[in-house]
């Protein structure tokens, strides 16, 4: 696979504070890392990440709760 070229949202400043990065490789993937972790990486598919955002926009994850 080709070299990835990671980026940075630019709502993230300029500090190097956790900053989501995204990277799509030559087989069309979507790569997403946590830029104080950069050896974790989430993949996923275009087709699987726009119906992710479909539903959070739509307001699907709500009663999702995070517990730590």
């Amino acid at each position: 696979m080709s070299q990835l070229v990671w980026r940075k949202s630019s709502f993230s400043g300029g500090g190097n504070g956790n900053c989501v990065e995204v990277a799509t490789g030559s087989d069309g993937l979507i790569r997403f890392r946590e830029s104080d972790d950069p050896d974790v990486v989430a993949v996923t598919a275009p087709a699987s990440l726009r119906a992710f955002l479909r539903g959070a926009k739509a307001g699907a994850f709500d009663h999702v709760t995070y517990k730590p």
